[in-house]
């Protein structure tokens, strides 16, 4: 079993004497203005009432005595906003659009008359913050179901955000490189992402913008990007704080059904690998990229202003050829002839050497061959190249790729691996108001992942574990959050959540048997390794307003514990390495290997 990490961290966030309100909770808003007369003087004691119409939640404050009002800890949406107050006609706007993590301000100012006439408002620009000087950008349920995106990836679209550098989400680029998701010069491991409140990171590959738990266009709220000037009630890293919203249900139900299907249709070619084509006489055949994604969604009401759910479902079938180069034994060492550079070009002025086959090779000036007889007179035990080994290399393909590796003893094979993998994401809500007015209210989210991905095959069909992928790798991960929003009178409000990600990853190799590894050449064979990290997060935010004044307090609790098994020494292996030889070499060494020497 592998080591086992504890990590907790515990943050107090205290602001005190605020005159504007900032956002605390994540997953979370805030909305606050000054309500004045025509005169522009403050209206102290306004009713002040906001409204969500899909799902009539309710909450409602007055101003204070400079007639500023605050609603903290608002869930995002679409609202309506009315300002009551006695000799001053009322208020209503509709459409009032708050987004995650981005304050918002709203001042309102009032017209002499009657309560019963109303003066109504829709339409308006955007809110602005204008509460703190965080930098980011929000993208709400519109953009990014209309927004272009690569195999429907949410997370890809962080990476559009200004600050954000981002090479690639291709799955031949090692995702440990941290430099591929930098946001304002900070590295990709220094990002922080939230699902609905809590922690979604994968907290040990450093990967850009990558979430352990399911995130679909269908499923997402609105997530916002911040790069900057973002508060410690923010995150805990020092690089961009992305903050997403899982869709709920309301009043009126809702769904879709949905398929995006790309063939190969118009596919071009891989450039190594139409070379790699040419130079076999092979005709010129693109890989193939199939990718099908299909799922729904519904949601709706169990009971109508209080019970609401929602659900997605969405599975993706993907089967690609990609380019795959392996180093592979030259025809020549395969053979029975080991060749070298020379360390002096005149001493080498080329030549050729006959193989155990009998077929002659040709070798260029400044280098030299030792054919399979000069083998056998420096081998003490008189037996040259062995013939298993020579078997063994004559199971490989002929090469394709000349120039690669050192283009001498090993050569390059590259052909288009098959692949395919299948992804299968379920995601649900509820959320319940256990008072009528959503004072004190209850959601859980839980979603997870059924996923199987195939690696390439070390060679293709025929030849030695041909067809057969290298890894194949099981995610299993899962997580759910329970929040709880209690409003404790016109002074208090606490938002508590509680969140259990849990990321279960499995990876088989292809061989249990032992092997002798030969350096410089790729043989084929994997290990299987598997690991979990289960990660507990708890957070609770509590606003206090007196007055004019805001005070804000939280802690955010970390557990997280990583258990892992491998088997990468559990079997018997064996090396031969050139390096190891005596001056790591051969060709005026003076040693025993040294033809000048024998």
């Amino acid at each position: 079993m592998g080591g086992k990490r504890v990590f907790s961290s515990i943050a107090f966030l205290c602001a005190a004497l605020l005159w504007a309100l900032t956002a605390w909770g994540q997953a979370s808003t805030s909305l606050r203005g000054v309500v004045t007369d025509p005169s522009g003087a403050a209206v102290p004691g306004a009713k002040v009432t906001l409204v969500n119409p899909d799902t009539n939640l309710t909450r409602s404050v007055t101003t204070a005595s400079d007639g500023a009002y605050n609603f903290p800890e608002l869930l995002p949406g679409t609202y309506t906003l009315t300002v009551e107050s006695t000799g001053f006609q009322k208020y209503l706007q509709t459409g009032l659009t708050v987004r995650v993590a981005l304050p918002a301000t709203q001042n309102v100012g009032l017209k002499v008359g009657a309560v019963t006439q109303v003066v109504s408002v829709s339409g308006e620009a955007p809110l602005l913050n204008t509460t703190n000087a965080s930098i980011g950008e929000t993208m709400g349920s519109t953009q990014i179901l209309q927004l272009p995106l690569e195999a429907r990836n949410v997370p890809s679209l962080l990476s559009i955000q200004p600050g954000v550098v981002y090479t690639s989400d291709r799955s031949d680029m090692p995702d440990w490189d941290t430099r591929g998701g930098a946001v304002n010069g900070e590295r990709s491991d220094q990002n922080n992402i939230t699902l609905d409140g809590v922690d979604v990171n994968d907290q040990f590959s450093g990967a850009p913008f990558s979430s352990v738990l399911p995130i679909t266009v269908d499923s997402v709220q609105e997530f916002r990007v911040t790069t900057s000037n973002y508060g410690a009630q923010d995150g805990r890293s020092a690089g961009g704080q992305v903050e997403l919203v899982t869709k709920g249900g309301t009043n009126n139900f809702h769904g879709s059904l949905y398929e995006y299907n790309r063939t190969s249709a118009g596919q071009a070619n891989d450039y190594f690998i139409k070379t790699a084509e040419a130079l076999n006489g092979q005709p010129n055949k693109p890989g193939k990229l199939i990718r099908n994604i299909f799922g729904g969604s519904v949601g709706g009401p169990f009971m109508k202003n209080r019970f609401f759910f929602f659900f997605n479902y969405e599975g993706r079938r993907d089967a690609e050829g990609l380019s795959a180069l392996r180093t592979i034994p030259s025809l020549a060492l395969r053979d029975g002839v080991i060749q070298y550079y020379c360390t002096a070009d005149s001493s080498c002025p080329g030549g050729t050497v006959t193989g155990l086959s009998g077929k002659q090779y040709t070798y260029a000036p400044g280098t030299y061959a030792i054919s399979p007889t000069q083998l056998k007179q420096m081998d003490p035990l008189g037996i040259g190249p062995n013939p298993a080994v020579v078997k063994y290399f004559n199971s490989y393909p002929t090469p394709n790729e000349i120039g690669s590796s050192d283009g001498l003893n090993f050569q390059g094979y590259r052909f288009a691996a098959p692949v395919g993998n299948h992804y299968n994401w379920l995601i649900g809500r509820l959320d319940y108001k256990i008072t009528a007015n959503g004072n004190h209210s209850l959601f859980l989210r839980g979603s997870g992942e059924n996923d199987t991905l195939q690696g390439q095959p070390f060679l293709p069909s025929g030849f030695l574990l041909g067809g057969i992928p290298e890894t194949s790798e099981k995610d299993l991960n899962k997580g759910f959050v329970a929040g709880y929003t209690a409003i404790l009178g016109p002074h208090w409000v606490n938002n508590f959540r509680y969140g259990l990600t849990y990321q279960s990853i499995g990876i088989s190799g292809n061989s249990n048997d032992p092997w002798n590894r030969i350096r410089s050449l790729d043989q084929g064979f994997t290990r299987g390794h598997r690991f979990t990290v289960p990660v507990h997060n708890f957070v609770d935010d509590v606003s206090w307003m007196h007055g004019s004044h805001n005070f804000q307090f939280g802690a955010n609790f970390y557990f997280i514990r990583r258990n892992s098994q491998s088997q990468a020494t559990s079997f018997s292996d064996g090396v031969t390495n050139g390096d190891w030889i005596t001056s790591a070499g051969i060709a005026g060494s003076g040693d025993s290997l040294d033809p000048a020497a024998n």
